[in-house]
């Protein structure tokens, strides 16, 4: 009887061993797709980032431009 004890025993805390490591599997499983999509993202909003920078810059020109220009009309 304590020999059967045994077994169940050690197979109930196989059981649970298992279904611990397929938790972690599952768990790794989603991270690794959580950590690729914000991968992802986090390259779209770099990319559209250095894009608003460039038409910052493009409109700060182009006022400056314009400025430039009104001020040399007012001298004349």
């Amino acid at each position: 009887m304590s020999s059967n004890k045994n077994t169940e025993g050690a197979e109930l805390n196989l059981e649970e061993l298992e279904s611990r490591v397929d938790n972690l599997i599952h768990t790794i499983s989603r991270l690794r797709n959580e950590n690729v999509s914000l991968r992802t993202r986090q390259e779209d909003l770099m990319s559209e980032r250095a894009a608003l920078i460039e038409k910052s810059e493009q409109a700060k020109s182009r006022l400056e431009s314009m400025i430039g220009r009104l001020k040399s009309l007012e001298s004349k």
